[in-house]
């Protein structure tokens, strides 16, 4: 075989290690936003609040913290954006609704429920089989493209 055949092959594999890893890393990134049990900052990850005019983040316009383990507060630097991040989060859906005091918002987890939880297994069950189901794809079209490369390498 030339060295041609062994760069596309070593290409092909890189490639298919790459969105792999994607998957991989796309799986870990939604699964550190499915509540648990506990408050976790990372539960509003991907929140966007309407600042100015524009879609930010909300990491990036306050101060979020987790006071213990059953509640998030929210302190953004600007009084003004409250009822904007009252809405994004009720927006997003995440199963929580926030408590507005006029300086921050609360976001309070009610206790897991078992319909809740079930929910839960679900949702992660099905996140899971979707990562399974992108890195079996990938395997298969570098699979394919070897056996095509092979090919016109022997021919």
């Amino acid at each position: 075989m030339s060295d041609q055949l062994f760069e596309e092959l070593d290409m092909v594999k890189e490639e298919a290690r790459e969105h792999m890893q994607r998957s991989v890393d796309h799986l870990e990134s939604e699964l550190v936003k499915v509540r648990a049990g506990r408050a976790n900052v990372n539960m509003l990850e991907g929140i966007k609040v309407n600042y100015y005019g524009a879609p930010t983040p909300i990491h990036q316009v306050a101060n979020i913290s987790t006071p213990d383990a059953r509640s998030i507060t929210i302190q953004p630097w600007e009084k003004n954006i409250i009822g904007e991040i009252e809405k994004a989060i009720l927006a997003a859906n995440i199963g929580l609704t926030p408590q507005n005091n006029g300086e921050m918002v609360r976001l309070n987890l009610p206790p897991m429920t078992e319909e809740r939880r079930r929910e839960l297994v679900k949702n992660v069950k099905h996140l899971g089989e979707n990562a399974k189901v992108t890195i079996r794809n990938a395997r298969k079209e570098a699979n394919d493209h070897i056996k095509k490369l092979q090919k016109e390498g022997l021919s």
